[in-house]
């Protein structure tokens, strides 16, 4: 099986889900005993793509033209589409970001095949690979499989691999290849403007390594000043679960779940957080979770990584006292 493996980068810097589907293909293409082909797109690419080669893939293509200096949905899809056909991979991975979700539809549509978005993890059985994605926000999986021939398209949810898995290669690194690319002007409608955000607080919370989520056990907005302290200390951002910022407490950028961002943090601290499926869904990714609640039955007790039952306004203080000591 031959896999292509498509990352993201913006302004000479990687989307961090990037690396967790690089962990996903190197997982599929040694259980497949198959090749892996890595693609960088935009223009001056070539240090991310040497830097890429030093994992362990079999080849990294440099996709490169002054037209996909800014993202469009007509130059990314209409160039990785000559990619695929040169290449002519079994299976194309993509990590499941905003911008991925805006192309690939188009890119899928544009070779004709079909793709499943948002997968959470993948089996290899009898020869053949099952996706299993998410449905009903989070209450059931399913099962999902290709049946018509290849190219296959999969996204891969964040959090659902470890970026920090990522095999490199021992004492050497993959040939780096320009990909041709053939783009005209005409054939971009669009012209990027600059980054949209709906408020100037807006964050990626994707990218944080530390996040300190609140729920309604904060009680009172006034209160989340100590949840921000907690998150300066750590060296993260403040997080909430929906009803916090459905009261306006935080803004609307900063929900985690279903509804709000997937995230998979190194550290995710859930303060006075219950646990609906709702906002798991959205964070079990995170390689550590700890949670504090006075419920020792609160569901979150059952994803958290550690768990401290007792009142997050005596546990917090104790943490901040400790952090303050040490730093």
């Amino acid at each position: 099986m031959k896999i292509l493996l498509i990352t993201e980068q913006r302004d000479g810097q990687w989307n961090k889900s990037s690396w967790e589907t690089l962990v996903a293909a190197q997982q599929i293409a040694q259980q497949t005993q198959g090749s892996l082909v890595g693609v960088v797109i935009g223009k001056g690419v070539q240090p991310l793509a040497d830097e890429l080669a030093g994992y362990q893939l079999d080849e990294v293509l440099a996709a490169e033209h002054d037209l996909l200096e800014k993202y469009t949905p007509d130059g990314f899809s209409l160039a990785l589409r000559q990619v695929i056909e040169s290449v002519k991979p079994d299976l194309v991975l993509l990590p499941h970001t905003y911008q991925v979700r805006d192309f690939a539809p188009k890119l899928a549509a544009s070779l004709q095949r079909g793709m499943i978005g948002d997968a959470i993890g993948y089996r290899h059985e009898n020869g053949k690979l099952v996706f299993v994605r998410q449905m009903f926000q989070g209450r059931t999986a399913a099962d999902v499989a290709f049946t018509g021939e290849p190219p296959w398209i999969v996204t891969f949810q964040a959090g659902s691999f470890r970026a920090d898995l990522a095999a490199k290669h021992a004492g050497g690194k993959a040939p780096v290849k320009a990909a041709s690319v053939d783009l005209k002007p005409e054939q971009i409608r669009t012209k990027p403007l600059e980054i949209f955000r709906e408020a100037k607080q807006a964050v990626d919370l994707t990218q944080a390594p530390v996040l300190v989520s609140v729920g309604r056990g904060i009680k009172a907005q006034e209160n989340i000043a100590l949840a921000e302290k907690l998150a300066k200390l750590l060296g993260g951002e403040i997080a909430a679960s929906r009803p916090i910022c459905d009261e306006g407490w935080l803004p609307m950028d900063r929900q985690i779940g279903s509804s709000g961002q997937t995230v998979a943090p190194k550290l995710y601290l859930a303060l006075g957080i219950s646990g609906a499926i709702q906002h798991v869904v959205g964070m079990k990714g995170a390689r550590t979770i700890v949670a504090v609640n006075k419920d020792a039955n609160a569901p979150i007790f059952e994803v958290a990584d550690y768990g401290i039952v007792g009142d997050l306004f005596e546990i917090v203080p104790a943490l901040l006292e400790v952090l303050a000591a040490q730093s």
